[in-house]
């Protein structure tokens, strides 16, 4: 993003809400000339400064950014759908929208925040898809040591482990088939079932 989009965006931000500049450095905790030079296009904020002058806004640093970033529906709906790979082998389902994402990261509107719910749903179904092998075999490896005789018997049925990995391949196909619908038509992706380890 240009110094000047970025300036006329903080400007435009700080009239809307009443603040004068003076105001806006208290709140934000950042000097006044620094508004200053933000406001003229003399400098980017960047990191911490660009934080604290969101929060003085009310506003997040992505959606600063992301004003006058390309509206892109298709390119987020690929970028979803791209987590399909996740059928020819489970960490493809995270490493390509995570390439999709840098390709084209701060260049497209809501790309971060939508990338983000992808990867955190992508990395928390390979974790319980995991979870279901190391539970199978740690049961059956527990079982048999318990045991006094060595009996194919003592296996827990293979079933429940399809079944349990069978559920999970479904639950994401479905999720990633309704988030590319939602994409394509312009709201926000909803996948509920994610530990947020990307914030």
């Amino acid at each position: 993003m240009e110094n000047n989009e970025l300036a006329n965006r903080v400007l435009e931000l700080r009239n809307r809400k009443g603040f004068s500049q003076e105001f806006l450095a208290e709140e934000s905790g950042v000097s006044l000339r620094t508004i200053q030079r933000v406001e003229n296009g003399e400098t980017q904020p960047r990191g911490d400064t660009l934080q604290r002058i969101a929060k003085g806004l009310g506003v997040t640093s992505e959606e600063l950014i992301d004003w006058k970033l390309e509206k892109n529906n298709s390119y987020l709906t690929q970028l979803n759908s791209s987590a399909i790979s996740f059928l020819f082998f489970p960490f493809l389902g995270i490493l390509i929208p995570l390439v999709m994402w840098i390709s084209k990261k701060n260049e497209i509107h809501n790309i971060n925040k939508t990338s983000k719910e992808i990867l955190n749903f992508e990395i928390t179904w390979c974790l319980l898809l995991s979870f279901c092998f190391i539970i199978y075999i740690g049961s059956n490896f527990y079982r048999v040591k318990s045991a006094s005789e060595i009996s194919p018997s003592l296996l827990l049925n293979p079933a429940f482990l399809w079944l349990s990995v069978c559920f999970l391949y479904l639950l994401n196909l479905v999720l990633i088939l309704f988030n590319s619908s939602r994409l394509k038509s312009g709201k926000e992706a909803l996948y509920y079932i994610r530990i947020p380890f990307l914030k």
